[in-house]
């Protein structure tokens, strides 16, 4: 056994090369700008902040190709600020488009804040130390790795500190001038704005106005300041250069003059969500019972008998707690657990209608995750609880994709209490995000958004869209209304392994 450890020891140090991050110093704290008065986005937005003062506006961001271009038009309108905090950022056609419109901003003097977790961002190291070159984008790296490239490497690191880099930051948000923002499960690339041609992911956000956005930039300023993000130049200050600049702005250009005449720029030019919100036309739900969580960027260090670690967690089993009548809740990865199970069993018995949407095997494309879901199924139902499971099929996907999808997986995290309370976030009901990854999410009590809510859970739990699960003498099926199913449909053998051994291995912790 230690001629074992002892030969582990060796191969770990020898793909890691013994890489560590450097020291960090001590970096001044930066805040966000505050809001303005004669921007584009002040004068869309103070008038109707003064006449529903004291509330912030709320609008549900459905649809993928709505969701790109409010995020493109609010970084063109900015005039101060924008701060970006994502999971994921691909280099792909809506990531590009989304870094150039940045890239723009910054060239009118706009400062702009990337927060990116580096569990993505380490495959795009140079560029992101490119934007960092410019003089009004900085680029900071959230629980970054040490080692900058390198699958072997990587490996190494990973083995070496798996406690530390397994931990990551979920969150989404995108705030521009301190006026606007959106927040929810959307990361930026293709599939989450219905543009990919392979699979794209059924998605939502919350953009909003008011003074929860102010709560929104409270949050980004908590994590931007933390001492786990690090300056992209401290990481690695040899892709941080004018010259990787230069070339990045030159594939850019390119990539987007080349766009001009594609889907993206027609839905630039004739989508009319900010025209209509510089326009003071709108639509927005306003209420002053709303909520913004967000979990301690210091969770990804905390002890695993911390309590604070569950900040998001704690917020929704509180919601979730006081269902009387009805609650749907939607989540992609979907893994309650026991407490959670009894949680949503003891709803049910006490009279509430308590119904789940979650993505079936296979649409999931974690299947692993599936196996720490399926663990609590029979529970689920046996205890009155309704479960619908996402298909992979054309069919479930939105249907102002930009260039028509083969497949949809179920990627919002929402839910609703009574038909009065709403969440919406990055928040997944399963232990990694309640106990590794960082969260956010917002709450809001207004009954026309938990109408719209509850209308999507219906679309997406239709039987052109997913299986509702049952038990039919004392065994799962899959119904429809159509057909019916006796083992989970569609799925591989292959994938079907892999949900079997994460179930029977209980694996729940790192799902």
């Amino acid at each position: 056994m230690k001629r074992l450890l002892s030969t582990l020891a060796c191969l770990t140090a020898l793909l890691n090369g013994c890489a560590s991050l450097p020291e960090r110093p001590e970096i001044p704290p930066q805040s966000s700008m505050p809001p303005g008065t004669d921007a584009p986005l002040d004068r869309a937005v103070a008038g109707a902040e003064a006449e529903h003062a004291g509330q912030a506006g709320f609008r549900l961001v459905i649809e993928g190709m709505e969701a790109f271009v409010i995020r493109a038009q609010s970084a063109t309108l900015a005039a101060r600020s924008l701060d970006v905090q994502t999971y994921i950022w691909h280099d792909d056609a809506t990531g590009r488009y989304l870094a150039r419109v940045l890239l723009a901003a910054a060239d009118r003097g706009v400062r702009v804040r990337l927060l990116v977790d580096d569990l993505d961002a380490r495959a795009k190291n140079v560029g992101f130390g490119a934007l960092n070159a410019h003089p009004h984008i900085e680029v900071r790296l959230f629980n970054p790795f040490a080692t900058r490239s390198g699958g072997l490497r990587l490996a190494g690191e990973g083995l070496r500190d798996f406690g530390r880099v397994n931990r990551r930051m979920h969150n989404k948000s995108w705030i521009a001038d301190n006026r606007i923002a959106l927040v929810g499960g959307r990361n930026l690339g293709d599939e989450y704005f219905t543009a990919s041609d392979v699979v794209n992911f059924v998605d939502l956000d919350f953009a909003m106005v008011g003074p929860v956005v102010r709560d929104v930039s409270a949050s980004f300023d908590r994590f931007w300041n933390s001492a786990s993000a690090w300056p992209m130049e401290l990481l690695d200050a040899s892709v941080v250069n004018e010259a990787a600049l230069k070339s990045l702005r030159a594939r850019l250009d390119e990539y987007t003059a080349g766009a001009r005449q594609g889907e993206y720029a027609r839905a630039l030019r004739e989508n009319d969500g900010i025209r209509r919100l510089v326009a003071g036309d709108w639509a927005l739900r306003w209420s002053s019972k709303y909520r913004f969580v967000s979990d301690d960027p210091a969770k990804v260090t905390m002890q695993k008998k911390d309590a604070s670690r569950a900040a998001v967690a704690a917020a929704v089993v509180e919601e979730l707690r006081k269902t009387r009548s009805s609650t749907e809740i939607i989540s992609p990865y979907f893994v309650p657990g026991d407490a959670g199970s009894d949680l949503l069993v003891s709803r049910a018995q006490a009279g509430a209608q308590v119904q789940v949407l979650t993505n079936s095997l296979a649409a999931n494309d974690v299947a692993s995750v599936h196996g720490g879901y399926s663990r609590h199924r029979k529970a689920l139902l046996e205890g009155g609880v309704q479960l619908f499971e996402l298909k992979p099929l054309a069919q479930g996907a939105p249907s102002s994709s930009f260039t028509g999808s083969s497949g949809a997986s179920l990627h919002t995290k929402a839910l609703t209490v009574d038909g009065n309370a709403s969440f919406v976030g990055s928040y997944n009901l399963d232990p990694r995000s309640t106990w590794l990854n960082c969260e956010q999410g917002v709450l809001v009590e207004d009954t026309e958004l938990a109408a719209q809510l509850s209308a999507i859970f219906r679309k997406q739990s239709d039987g052109n869209r997913a299986w509702k699960v049952t038990l039919e003498g004392g065994e799962l099926h899959w119904n429809d209304g159509q057909e019916m199913h006796a083992s989970d449909p569609g799925a591989s053998g292959w994938r079907k392994f892999q949900a079997w051994f994460a179930r029977a291995f209980h694996l729940d912790a790192q799902l």
